[in-house]
């Protein structure tokens, strides 16, 4: 994809957001919008940063592990793991990223924690029956955000999930207010849902960051 591509990419999703936002009586300007480039080369993330985008989502540690080197000299970039984190790469993750969204227990989270490094977290809550699909079920959020607040270098956000996939943009609603709602009883802000095809659902339902590739990049290729 080239520069010209992405940039008309870029002002579609964020007239998407607008009208979303405005339907919603919300600023679009408390709407984050994370450009997830798994799969896709370092030279991509240049490109949106050269767009005026800051924030990048990644799924895989070994994967942007490969990539950090080419991106670290970008000012004020941030990148957020967005997919699921093995303990065992709990340390790496903490160097690589600024943002991880996707702590689904309390050991995790001491692991992130005695990395040493400040890092900005959001706890993944699965809210749905699919087996692959991670995330603390919703009885052990409580749990979870009281251990985080105990974890001196770690700084909780809010609340992440990842709905069954649908085509239909209306189906994961139920999935996005329930989540809104979790946040609420916990005295959590910040709300990570929704993306290409949904987005519109999920910052009418209260989403603080839609995670959005392929209304960006095109379709990725095969890992």
């Amino acid at each position: 994809m080239n520069v010209e591509d992405l940039g008309r990419n870029l002002l579609t999703v964020r007239e998407r957001i607008a009208r979303a936002a405005d339907r919603s009586r919300r600023d679009p300007a408390g709407i984050l919008l994370l450009a997830v480039t798994k799969v896709f080369p370092a030279a991509a993330i240049h490109a949106a940063y050269a767009l005026g985008l800051r924030e990048f989502g990644e799924n895989y540690v070994q994967e942007f592990e490969g990539k950090a080197p080419a991106v670290h000299g970008l000012e004020g970039a941030r990148f957020h793991l967005i997919g699921h984190l093995q303990s065992n790469k709990s340390a790496r993750a903490a160097e690589l990223f600024d943002v991880v969204q996707t702590v689904d227990s309390p050991k995790l989270a001491r692991r992130l924690d005695s990395a040493g490094r400040k890092l900005e977290v959001m706890i993944e809550v699965r809210l749905s029956d699919e087996e692959a699909k991670s995330g603390v079920a919703p009885e052990g959020v409580a749990d979870l955000v009281a251990a985080l607040r105990a974890c001196p270098n770690l700084c909780l956000r809010g609340l992440m999930t990842m709905p069954p996939w649908s085509e239909d943009p209306e189906a994961p609603r139920p999935i996005f207010r329930r989540l809104r709602e979790m946040a609420e009883q916990q005295g959590l802000r910040e709300l990570s849902m929704g993306m290409s095809h949904d987005l519109e659902t999920a910052i009418e339902e209260g989403s603080t960051c839609v995670r959005v590739g392929t209304a960006l990049f095109g379709k990725r290729r095969k890992a």
